[in-house]
């Protein structure tokens, strides 16, 4: 009997509706200090410039509900009705109805969220929710998972497709930068102490051997880069790549904090497993009740081609975007080869109208994307530490609640929840001119004491006089050695680079200069 994949949406479309309920509720605690209207990047301030810049076109390219209302109470809303929509995909009230409300939802709160929320995570959340639309049952109380025709099998493909992309492009892309640490296998002994938000873990980790370290960097890579094809290669295929995939998120998730991304690959994984396997994980008085049930319902010719039509046009903007990213990824004067050679055919013959025609079109709604984590590895951890002084000679370092500061303090868990302010800080260590802007706006809010801004660091203004001035100052992290943590019991060591401001004057900040 062919394979079966009630269960398997049955599970991905609830898992999906945990994922947009963790993001909404994690974004619901920290979108006034960041796109509120006292926030880092006020959303009215940012789409009145859209406006002014764009004219009539501001509202396709720009794409947001927040055009009715940008105020502190709008944003609140948006959450709150994704939040109910959230918990009724969970339940299985009006699925599919309620999905698509979350991606509208989600869509706008990721436009106006500027910097923000421009992680591929959130793309990534936009894309499945796009391609659950095509699977998710219909009706107002679905009976499922068994009671419902099966899912159109070409929406559960695009599913797939989805992962094999997500995947494949996340290996083939450190490859095509040429960047040396992955190509000689040393990107991991770089990666835990240079990654965004390291955890405990990630100390430990750090210190395995270099062997094993080498080891793991290629099964990382073969796991991303062919594996994945095992997708395609039939139900015994799909069975063998599940397992490797799912492993690598949970490792991931186990040495570093990536906001709801694993638990997002993890829920596509899902989408994989067909329910002879479901079955199996399921006890054995559930397995025997349903599984008889499977193969009764009936197949919904019509829906099918419906979708067929649908999958095979996000199928080709999908494709573009894939080659799009890895066209983009590969060097000027990278040496020529096959590969190469193949992808500036494929840039002349495909992107040269693709682009302009469809992947420019597309571009606004952020649901068809190309990905590429780690594609170059940062070898070194550069961080902004932000001091403050009642009078400009005695000064007192701000705490963040996750980011890397005081060196004695270990390294915490915090996803699923994101951080985007800490997450953004690690950005700007980098590349602080590109930051600039909103770290002004940091340091303006900050001496304000505006208290939308403090409640996002791990800090308390109400307990000593105002600041009356602040800087910028530049230091390098990396983690002790195990003689080190022993020795002095501290999980980093740093050293002081430099300042990057000179002190900014609370009274100067009042006065707009």
């Amino acid at each position: 009997m062919a394979a079966t994949y009630y269960f398997t949406r049955w599970i991905f479309v609830r898992l999906l509706g945990v994922v947009y309920l963790i993001a909404l509720l994690s974004l619901a605690v920290q979108i006034d200090g960041l796109i509120g209207s006292n926030g880092l990047q006020p959303v009215s301030a940012f789409l009145e410039r859209v406006d002014q810049q764009l004219g009539a076109q501001a509202y396709w390219r720009v794409p947001t509900l927040c055009w009715i209302s940008s105020g502190d109470a709008f944003l609140h809303g948006l959450l709150g009705v994704g939040i109910v929509l959230s918990l009724l995909v969970i339940v299985n009230i009006a699925t599919r109805a309620a999905l698509a409300g979350l991606w509208t939802i989600y869509l706008s709160l990721v436009v106006a969220g500027q910097a923000f929320l421009s992680f591929q995570w959130d793309g990534l959340l936009l894309e499945t929710g796009l391609l659950a639309l095509l699977v998710a049952p219909h009706g107002w109380r679905p009976r499922m998972p068994w009671g419902e025709s099966p899912p159109p099998r070409v929406g559960m493909i695009l599913i797939w497709c989805l992962l094999f992309k997500l995947m494949f492009l996340s290996g083939v892309v450190k490859l095509l930068c040429m960047d040396e640490t992955w190509w000689n296998l040393t990107a991991l002994d770089f990666h835990y102490f240079t990654q965004p938000l390291p955890t405990w873990t990630s100390w430990y980790a750090h210190q395995w051997p270099s062997w094993f370290r080498k080891l793991s960097v290629l099964v990382v890579l073969i796991i991303e880069i062919p594996l994945p094809f095992l997708i395609f290669a039939g139900v015994r295929g799909r069975r063998i790549a599940a397992i490797p995939l799912i492993l690598l998120q949970l490792l991931i998730a186990a040495t570093g904090n990536y906001g709801f991304f694993n638990l997002l690959t993890l829920v596509l994984c899902a989408a994989i497993i067909d329910d002879a396997w479901w079955l199996r994980l399921l006890p054995a008085r559930f397995a025997e009740r349903h599984s008889g049930r499977i193969a009764r319902a009936p197949v919904d010719l019509p829906r099918f081609a419906m979708a067929g039509l649908v999958v095979a046009l996000i199928g080709v903007a999908s494709g573009l975007t894939t080659l799009h990213e890895m066209v983009r990824t590969v060097p000027q004067g990278a040496v020529r080869g096959p590969l190469i050679q193949a992808l500036n055919w494929g840039d002349r013959a495909l992107l040269s109208w693709g682009e302009p025609w469809i992947l420019d079109w597309i571009d606004p709604f952020r649901s068809i994307n190309g990905y590429g984590l780690f594609r170059q590895m940062t070898t070194a951890r550069p961080e902004i530490v932000i001091e403050t002084s009642d009078d400009g000679r005695n000064w007192r370092e701000i705490d963040f609640r996750f980011k890397p500061g005081e060196v004695s303090r270990a390294p915490r868990f915090v996803a699923p929840h994101m951080p985007r302010l800490d997450w953004q800080m690690w950005f700007a260590a980098l590349e602080p001119g590109r930051a600039a802007p909103w770290l002004e706006m940091l340091a303006t809010r900050l001496l304000a004491d505006t208290p939308q801004i403090w409640r996002l660091l791990d800090d308390n203004p109400t307990d000593r006089p105002a600041r009356q001035f602040l800087r910028f100052v530049g230091y390098r992290y990396e983690f002790t050695t195990a003689a080190e943590r022993r020795s002095t019991g501290d999980w980093w060591k740093r050293h002081r680079v430099g300042e990057l401001t000179g002190p900014l004057s609370r009274a100067a900040t009042e006065r707009g200069e």
